[in-house]
């Protein structure tokens, strides 16, 4: 049994609470202990990436009992993509976080950090629905902890919400959960799969209950209309590297309800195959159009930025929501793209956010670096609005191509152009307030204190993430071709089902068993 696979739950697990007990007095030591530990999953990921590109699909039996009777970790394309995803976005917001010192503002950043990693790795390669909702739990009590970090009333105030939110999910999920398991007997995917198919169709409303309560579930976590109002507030208040860590949380609830949706729920399905598009499509879309009006109507950075991802999370699941091959391989290119996006906004915030009194979209005197950061904020700004050269434009052009069905065609393509352009033009505002009337203030007098300039390292995490937008356009066909491939997986149900349940070995033993004891009896 190849035990590679859970060592991305494994090594965050095993270092956060060295780091939280032994290290918690050297903050130099859990900065290297941390950027080691980063560094090894990251290494750990493209192990996997690589052993998951041939599309076999990898298991691994905790205890070495076999499913659904045990706990099952999964590794096939889809895992492997997440996982690595996790690893490279982990590793840039760690360097900035040190960099800017953001780490030494508060106590446990770091044990927190990778308690965080541990549940996100745990929920991309779990085979367990009921290990999933273990693992949500993991990751957003460390989100908790780090969601606070550095204190602060109005930070106190958006985690008090974010925690009453996804605490109500939890419940839900838990609803879910007990209403499946009364409904099939088991909550191993697989072995749901293999299960949910034979139940006719006029007996399976628990079934459908459940899958709707998922849905909901995962829409929370995802921040989908109706329930998308915790995140504007979370990622506003967040810390920095955090609210950018935090750029793959919701990708979670997005990987959750395509696992869930396609392989349980989905095509084939009869008593279930409909329930989670028809339901998912127009929330996405109205998703699109809450996130570019607040885009538009911010006044903050921060919020602004937070808008937009929301707005993201709408194109995403709007791909997603056709639950057709080509929908899905263009959502996860969005999905990586959106990502970094996200994520380098963030960073590049911060950077801006620290040498003025504030992040109010309002003119002040020009910072030093003045031109640089402007360039920056320009290159994350046009790839989160999805304009070239960068791999926005691509990604959105996958998504139109992708939803070209009749009954879908005309909201997408409005919601998606319609909802960009007003994007562009939001942050163009914020652009133009923040780097081009602040040179029109005078210029400070010889002698006056001069905002520090940001390091290479502060600088680093930044571009880092836009290299990451520029590879993805410049790579956009192998990138694009791996995301295809990674759906076809997805879509071969019979053989996820069969590697992760397999033959059942104890009952070809029992059935050897018996046939020696005749031979025997005959002889």
């Amino acid at each position: 049994m190849m035990h590679w696979i859970i060592l991305p739950v494994v090594l965050p697990a095993l270092l956060a609470p060295i780091i939280g007990f032994v290290m918690r007095h050297d903050i130099v030591l859990a900065r290297v202990a941390s950027v080691a530990g980063a560094v090894l999953l990251l290494g750990v990921a493209l192990g996997l990436t690589v052993l998951a590109a041939d599309g076999t699909t990898h298991v691994y039996r905790l205890g070495n009992w076999p499913a659904p009777f045990g706990i099952v970790l999964v590794l096939d394309r889809l895992s492997a993509l997440m996982v690595l995803l996790t690893a490279v976005l982990a590793l840039i917001v760690l360097i900035h976080a040190i960099a800017t010192g953001w780490d030494a503002r508060g106590r446990h950043f770091h044990a927190l950090y990778h308690f965080q990693l541990m549940g996100i790795c745990g929920a991309f390669l779990t085979g367990d629905i009921f290990n999933l909702f273990v693992f949500f739990e993991v990751l957003l009590i460390a989100s908790y902890g780090l969601m606070i970090h550095a204190g602060g009333k109005e930070r106190i105030r958006a985690g008090l919400q974010y925690v009453v939110m996804n605490l109500a999910g939890s419940t839900l999920f838990l609803f879910a959960l007990g209403t499946l398991y009364a409904s099939v007997g088991t909550l191993n995917i697989a072995d749901m799969a293999a299960k949910i198919p034979e139940i006719p169709v006029e007996d399976a409303g628990l079934v459908r209950v459940a899958a709707i309560l998922l849905m909901i579930v995962f829409a929370v976590k995802a921040a989908l209309f109706p329930v998308q109002f915790w995140l504007p507030a979370t990622y506003a208040n967040a810390p920095a590297p955090v609210a950018a860590l935090f750029a793959i949380m919701t990708k979670v609830g997005a990987y959750a309800i395509i696992r869930v949706h396609t392989i349980v729920f989905g095509p084939g399905v009869a008593s279930t195959e409909d329930l989670a598009g028809t339901w998912l499509f127009p929330a996405a879309i109205v998703t699109i159009a809450i996130g570019a009006i607040g885009v538009l109507g911010a006044r903050r950075l921060m919020p602004l930025i937070a808008f937009s991802v929301l707005g993201s999370m709408g194109t995403l699941l709007v791909a997603v929501s056709a639950f057709s091959a080509t929908g899905i391989s263009a959502g996860l290119y969005y999905l990586v793209h959106s990502t970094f996006a996200a994520a380098c906004l963030f960073l590049v915030a911060d950077l801006v956010v620290t040498r003025r009194s504030a992040d109010s979209l309002e003119p002040a005197p020009a910072t030093g670096q003045n031109g640089l950061f402007a360039a920056l904020f320009f290159a994350a700004a046009i790839a989160m609005a999805g304009m070239p050269p960068l791999s926005g434009f691509l990604g959105k052009l996958l998504v139109l191509d992708a939803m070209r069905a009749p009954g879908t065609i005309g909201w997408t393509w409005t919601a998606i152009l319609a909802g960009s352009l007003v994007t562009i033009l939001g942050f163009a505002r914020a652009g133009s307030t923040l780097f081009w009337k602040s040179t029109a203030f005078p210029v400070p007098e010889p002698g006056s204190p001069a905002p520090r300039p940001a390091s290479a390292a502060e600088l680093a995490p930044s571009m880092s993430a836009i290299a990451m937008l520029a590879l993805l356009a410049a790579f956009a066909g192998p990138v694009s071709a791996y995301m295809q491939d990674t759906t076809d997986q997805l879509f071969e149900r019979d053989g996820y089902i069969f590697a992760v349940i397999g033959p059942d070995e104890r009952v070809e033993d029992a059935l050897e068993a018996a046939k020696e004891i005749v031979e025997e009896e005959e002889g």
